[in-house]
């Protein structure tokens, strides 16, 4: 059965300087599915920024927590105890180094590998069985590099596959919304499909992941 409210949140850090982040990729795909989904204006609460609309049938709330990546949790919990929202009706959309840029994948739970918004949101929770879409931004080759590279803008040889990645999660967000994840990942990679490969930093990119803040 469908939850009567999903929690869609986007991870991110809410200074404007850093809004180009990558870091903040999170925050780009909830501003994205809010504007093609017509949801309501963003406005201030759960020490966030929350709009409120629907995505195909569902009624989903989207969440910009404002406490910066390390406390998002905190937001994501007063939100979710309001609405007495379930984690299984949580999504959370994050930076994901393990994964090529333009890459999305869905799981449930697991661990946070390193990402201190996800480790909050699990401290928060109380459970990391949560949904989490995780969006590729590939990996700058050592940990050493991580943190620079997470708190670092997207290249301007970027913007063309970020855009239309952006594009492409509005456009298949209603299957997410249905339960159908695995139709969503399909939908995403077939709209991907004819865009130009995102540049590859040097070196290794599986098993590297560091801490991020």
């Amino acid at each position: 059965m469908k939850p009567a409210l999903q929690l869609w949140v986007g991870l991110g850090n809410p200074e404007p300087s850093m809004s180009r982040n990558r870091h903040n990729i999170g925050f780009m795909a909830v501003d994205a599915i809010a504007k093609r989904h017509g949801f309501s204006p963003w406005r201030k609460r759960f020490r966030g920024e929350v709009a409120e609309g629907r995505v195909g049938g569902a009624k989903v709330l989207l969440l910009k927590p404002m406490t910066y990546m390390n406390l998002s949790g905190d937001s994501i919990r007063e939100a979710a105890t309001f609405y007495k929202i379930p984690p299984d009706a949580i999504t959370v959309f994050h930076d994901e180094l393990d994964l090529a840029s333009g890459k999305v994948r869905v799981k449930k739970g697991g661990g946070a590998a390193g990402h201190n918004g996800l480790r909050s949101t699990d401290r928060q929770l109380g459970t990391p069985d949560y949904w989490r879409v995780r969006l590729g931004i590939d990996h700058p080759g050592s940990k050493e590099r991580v943190h620079g590279w997470v708190l670092g803008d997207f290249a301007k040889a970027d913007q063309s596959w970020l855009d239309d990645l952006m594009d492409a999660i509005s456009d298949a967000v209603p299957l997410l919304a249905e339960g159908q994840r695995e139709a969503f990942m399909s939908r995403i990679a077939l709209l991907m499909a004819n865009t130009p490969q995102p540049p590859t930093p040097p070196g290794p990119g599986k098993g590297q992941t560091g801490v991020r803040d």
